[in-house]
């Protein structure tokens, strides 16, 4: 079954046939539905829309993907589309699936099968089946048990999947250990759909996976991570981040996040970083649409790990306080450890990691005030992630003191009309030295190399503590700091002397 992205947009709808008694009345099948059911029909299979499409169409939630089930064989299934569909491909023709095109709809029909894992195994062992009962049987959960068959209509619910849709509540299809045992990352699923969904987990599918939690270490760091960001794109990721660390995933996928749950100690010192850090997930979710397109995962995720770092720099201090100093800097190297470890591009890695490492940069501002050089370089070290520092800073504030809250937003609030100013004024999302590389060299008759570099950082802080300058007065800056280096020729000349 294939799941819709969060920010995915369904395909202009052609007329659409009205579905059978116990779905909204005004929820309708794509008319392209029917049109595949007759031909497998036409051609002596069995055809059924599954899983999640018949969920979510109960949920009048908008059906973005079509998943179908046949006891055709791949082979049988390309020669039925060959003709209708626009392009076929092999999605994966030994797992029993193939992908095609009608329109603009993107099509997968996945011949019946019964799959397990070796308990030794990452990969799944796939036997394909005959019945569509059983093919239902081995789903995740009930509310993706369930079947339309095509093109009659008929309604397929042999696990109550329309009970438990209807409750709000996950269950397996049989025994949750027997479907965690089969595929553990069903497991993940669960807080998943806790979160897409706003569903109840049943208490014998929490126990099993409490139970069986260390089993999810068999399944591949890619597949937990695709889980992983569809949970935090939900509409409430607390509620699966908190299943995960309830039930012991959390602990071997995502570790950083039940070592928040510090003691506490019992004159309260600290904040509870563990929920501190949940009501900072949703509170970006909050300012998210206010800087970046949403839903956002750099964003939400710097969110729930910004204070990773503090369980490993708490200090109780003799004044009775606790303190997390640089809890900024070891939050981002810990950051950059997990999601290298789940596979997450460089790119992403590297924007996460920022956010992580600027989250406390801002406080002091509203009562020291800063230079137009801080202002600089704040802009300058968030580069493109200014916008999602913005939000993440904002997010951060859980303080219940109205006041304290209300000074931190205007103080935030005057540093953004800063940045406004200082943007307009000298393109600050562009700052560079005033001269390049190849004016350095020409100007100090050198060759390519470190000490280019050097001039060049030089020239850079320089730009960030006094603004732009003009041509003229960058060359000057340059000649004098080219002559109190150790490489100028009036430097070899004196030490000539000396000997």
């Amino acid at each position: 079954m294939t799941e819709p992205h969060a920010d995915s947009v369904a395909p202009e709808r052609a007329p659409s046939a009205s579905l059978p008694t116990g779905f909204p009345d005004d929820a309708v099948l794509p008319d392209v539905a029917l049109e595949l059911g007759g031909l497998f029909a036409e051609a002596g299979y069995e055809l059924s829309l599954v899983g999640g499409p018949v969920r979510d169409l109960f949920l009048g939630r908008g059906v973005v993907d079509l998943d179908f089930t046949t006891n055709a064989l791949p082979e049988q299934t390309q020669t039925v589309v060959a003709e209708w569909a626009d392009a076929v491909w092999d999605i994966g023709a030994r797992f029993g699936t193939i992908g095609f095109k009608k329109g603009e709809w993107q099509l997968e029909v996945t011949t019946y099968r019964a799959e397990q894992y070796d308990p030794e195994s990452r990969k799944p062992v796939v036997a394909f089946g005959t019945e569509l009962n059983d093919d239902l049987f081995r789903r995740d959960f009930t509310v993706n048990a369930m079947a339309l068959r095509l093109p009659d209509l008929e309604l397929v619910d042999p696990f109550g999947g329309m009970r438990d849709l209807a409750a709000g509540m996950l269950r397996t299809p049989g025994a949750p250990e027997d479907s965690f045992s089969d595929d553990p990352l069903r497991m993940m699923r669960a807080a998943r759909f806790a979160a897409q969904l706003g569903f109840a987990v049943n208490d014998t599918v929490v126990q099993a996976m409490i139970a069986m939690a260390q089993r999810i270490d068999i399944i591949s760091a890619e597949r937990v991570r695709e889980e992983l960001v569809k949970l935090i794109l939900a509409d409430q990721p607390r509620a699966g981040i908190d299943l995960l660390v309830r039930t012991g995933l959390a602990d071997q996928v995502l570790p950083e996040v039940p070592a928040l749950q510090l003691e506490t100690d019992e004159h309260h010192r600290h904040k509870d970083v563990y929920n501190h850090s949940l009501t900072v997930l949703e509170q970006a979710l909050d300012h998210e649409a206010d800087y970046v397109e949403a839903p956002d995962f750099v964003l939400r995720f710097a969110a729930l790990m910004h204070d990773v770092g503090k369980p490993a720099t708490r200090r109780f201090e003799r004044s009775g306080a606790v303190s997390f100093r640089h809890h900024d800097v070891v939050g981002a190297k810990l950051v950059r450890k997990r999601m290298r470890v789940l596979k997450f591009d460089n790119d992403t890695i590297k924007a996460v990691a920022t956010l992580v490492e600027l989250h406390m940069r801002f406080y002091g501002y509203g009562d020291a005030g800063w230079s137009d050089s801080a202002v600089r370089r704040y802009v300058t070290d968030a580069g493109d992630q200014l916008q999602r520092l913005h939000a993440l800073t904002r997010s951060d504030v859980t303080t219940r003191n109205r006041r304290k809250a209300e000074r931190l937003a205007h103080a935030y609030d005057d540093l953004e009309q800063r940045i406004a100013e200082l943007l307009e004024r000298e393109e600050l999302d562009a700052i560079r030295p005033d001269l390049d590389g190849k004016q350095v060299m020409e100007l100090l008759g050198i060759s390519p190399g470190p000490l280019v570099g050097r001039a060049y950082k030089h020239l850079l802080e320089w730009r960030l503590d006094d603004g732009p300058h003009d041509e003229e007065t960058a060359k000057a800056e340059v000649l004098r700091w080219w002559a109190e280096q150790p490489e100028h020729p009036s430097a070899s000349k004196s030490a000539d002397s000396d000997d």
